[in-house]
């Protein structure tokens, strides 16, 4: 008994480690493997940020997650090590399978015996009168013309002549294995591992930073030379670019490209809903070789020099804003210009305004009224709330039963940001829209980007204006003012003069309650500051009574007040209708909601000048054309095994007194009704032939 060795072990470890990678179980795991995380990376999406993960799974589950690499599925490594170990799995079971493939394919398996033929399915025995030598000659004709290819083996006691279709049903496997080898090796070329590698080797670093641009170049810039990459450009109307930005997990790193690209001008066209149906970009490309315009538009790149430029979205490149800060107290609002993406201290505030997005079109889903009676009446303030102050700042103008798109007009997104670096978003649109009848203007914000917009609703005025609102909500802070219309409300509702006074304080003090001035508990104003002083000062049987009355004095109030405030600005009083008592009863709601608005104040749109943005893929990719090559051969692969069958036919003739014994055997890989078919086809072309009379 020989000594095993160490080197005999590790030749033993090392076939068995080849025998595992070449096996088809292996092949198939790793299949398995990667199609689940194909299915991970197309649910979530991949690349957010992190906050969007923590509200979406929890804290936890985001933290496990990240660890797994599941948010940047397709850059893992355990994902790339997958696929790189698939291509070597593949490729071994390719190249053991294939030269057997090939030897069966040239094999016309000329060796078999006789009595073996008996033992097929499809088998038939015939004795025909003529000689064995003529008995061939018509077999053979007959196989041709049948599309058969024979080929004979002449011994001493016969001759078996065998025949084969359909060898491509075994050329199909090597194809679509080779077709997975194809695909993983384009996916690995033009993934994220080619530009990570190099930036490892050139010692380049992650620019962790936010928008558009990278400050400094270095040591963020790749090579111009870098052989596989898909970035991002952001291009302005009128502006040019030569650099840009690929978003990897962390941070990002700087292509430089082999020309410049220059938006002469964005083109968008939209459909009557106010959807977009064609953006397109002009755009001039700068080289060594001179100018070249051309046209990018949705799915029809642009490919300069091995680089495929796609037309990806369009953004606001920096369009040039007329805004107005309008504040609670005061008497008129102060006019503002500012640039989209360039954050300006905002006048007379702690905050700094940052203008993030100007959209010309927003399409929306609106309800109509109900019915012609809810059109007909107009809604009326709500009773106070006695538990619960409900959802304050509610959705804007989205009703998902209602599937009619309408284009409400343009909005602005920007962002109000504190000294200690918060920031609070707000979307503010330019003209009113009509919801259950009315004409509001809707001002939305939310705490983060994660949440959606909680709208403000605030009336249009005879005018079709926020003024009209704005004068009485200036007029609700103003001291004067309410003490001016509580007295009014008193005159009216007292009908002694020594009762006005005690009227004239209650009716001055929900004024104050509703501004805001004089807070209960957490309610800052508004009908919860209200219901909040219901609730503490008057007992629990008596409340409805009360909060009935307190109700009737705010709406005299309020009316007063704005009568008040129109007279103080010499601005007419309008006439009493439908649309007057409309803007009331939403005035109410608004003036009330406005108590949970975050700043004491509105920025609002009045004018801009609109200047697109063209975004860009740019993608140099040259595992695009093995892909390409491999979903050819998987189609090709795939079809020859499925829908082509390989059969092999033999014939053994053998002298029999004076005529021929043949006898016929046909095989295939695929059983079936077509086969019992092709086989009654060969039996009635291989009768013998009748002798003449």
């Amino acid at each position: 008994m020989q000594p095993v060795t160490v080197s005999s072990r590790l030749s033993q470890s090392g076939k068995e480690l080849l025998e595992l990678l070449a096996s088809m179980r292996f092949a198939i795991s790793l299949l398995a493997l990667i199609s689940i995380a194909s299915v991970i990376g197309t649910v979530v999406q991949q690349r957010q940020p992190a906050n969007n993960y923590v509200n979406q799974f929890g804290p936890f589950w985001a933290d496990l997650f990240g660890r797994l690499d599941l948010f940047t599925v397709y850059s893992a490594p355990w994902f790339l090590l997958a696929l790189a170990f698939l291509v070597v799995s593949t490729s071994l079971c390719v190249a053991r399978n294939t030269p057997k493939i090939l030897r069966d394919l040239r094999d016309a398996k000329l060796h078999l015996r006789p009595a073996s033929l008996r033992a097929y399915p499809h088998k038939t025995d015939s004795a025909w009168t003529l000689a064995p030598a003529d008995t061939q000659a018509t077999v053979l004709a007959r196989l041709g013309a049948l599309g058969w290819t024979p080929k004979l083996d002449a011994r001493a006691d016969g001759t078996l002549i065998a025949a084969r279709k359909g060898g491509a049903h075994k050329l199909g496997y090597i194809a679509a294995h080779s077709a997975i080898v194809l695909i993983c090796l384009g996916g690995l070329l033009d993934g994220d591992l080619v530009v990570r590698t190099l930036a490892k080797i050139q010692g380049k670093t992650l620019y962790t930073g936010t928008g558009n641009t990278v400050p400094t170049l270095e040591p963020h810039s790749l090579d111009v030379r870098n052989p596989s990459y898909r970035a991002n450009l952001f291009v302005p109307e009128g502006d040019s670019a030569r650099m840009a930005l690929l978003n990897l997990p962390g941070g990002l790193l700087v292509q430089p490209l082999p020309f410049e690209l220059e938006l002469k001008r964005f083109v968008v066209e939209y459909y009557d809903t106010g959807m977009p149906k064609l953006f397109a970009s002009d755009v001039v490309l700068r080289d060594e070789n001179g100018e070249h315009p051309a046209r990018i538009e949705v799915n029809k790149p642009l490919i300069h020099r091995g680089i495929a430029i796609y037309q990806s979205s369009f953004e606001d490149g920096g369009s040039a804003l007329r805004l107005k800060l309008e504040p609670w107290r005061g008497n008129e609002g102060r006019a503002l210009e500012a640039l989209v993406g360039k954050p300006q201290p905002l006048p007379g505030t702690r905050y700094t305004l940052e203008p993030s997005d100007l959209r010309v079109i927003n399409v929306e889903n609106l309800a109509p009224p109900a019915s012609a009676e809810a059109a007909s009446n107009p809604p009326q303030p709500p009773a106070l709330a006695m538990s619960g102050l409900g959802k304050h700042l509610g959705s804007g103008a989205k009703d998902p039963n209602d599937k009619r798109l309408r284009n409400i007009g343009p909005s602005l997104t920007y962002r109000l940001r504190d000294p200690a670096g918060q920031a609070l978003e707000f979307q503010s649109y330019m003209v009113p829209v009509e919801l259950d009848g009315t004409r509001v203007f809707l001002m939305g914000v939310r705490d983060s980007v994660q949440e959606e917009f909680r709208y403000l609703r605030l009336p249009a005025d005879e005018n079709d204006s926020l003024a009209g609102w704005l004068r009485l909500r200036r007029a609700l802070n103003d001291p004067a003012l309410r003490a001016q219309a509580a007295r009014a409300v008193a005159e009216q509702a007292a009908p002694r003069a020594d009762l006005q006074p005690q009227l004239q304080a209650t009716a001055e003090q929900v004024l104050a309650l509703f501004s805001g001035e004089q807070p209960v508990g957490e309610a800052r104003g508004g009908l919860a500051a209200l219901g909040a002083h219901v609730e503490q000062r008057v007992p629990a049987g008596e409340r409805e009574g009360m909060a009935n009355v307190l109700m009737r004095l705010l709406n005299s109030g309020l009316l007063e007040l704005d009568r008040a405030a129109r007279a103080r600005d010499g601005v007419a009083w309008p006439e009493a209708d439908d649309a007057r008592q409309r803007f009331m009863a939403q005035a109410v709601l608004a003036l009330s909601d406005s108590a949970f608005y975050p700043v004491p104040y509105l920025v609002t749109l009045d004018g801009f000048d609109k200047r697109h943005a063209s975004v860009f893929q740019v993608a140099r990719a040259p595992g695009q054309t093995l892909v390409y090559l491999g979903a050819v051969l998987l189609t090709i692969g795939v079809f020859a095994m499925l829908y082509i069958r390989e059969r092999r036919l033999w014939l053994w003739l053998a002298p029999h007194g004076s005529g021929t014994s043949l006898t016929m055997a046909l095989s295939s890989s695929r059983p079936g009704s077509e086969l019992d078919a092709e086989f009654a086809q060969l039996q009635a072309a291989l009768q013998p032939p009748v002798p003449s009379p």
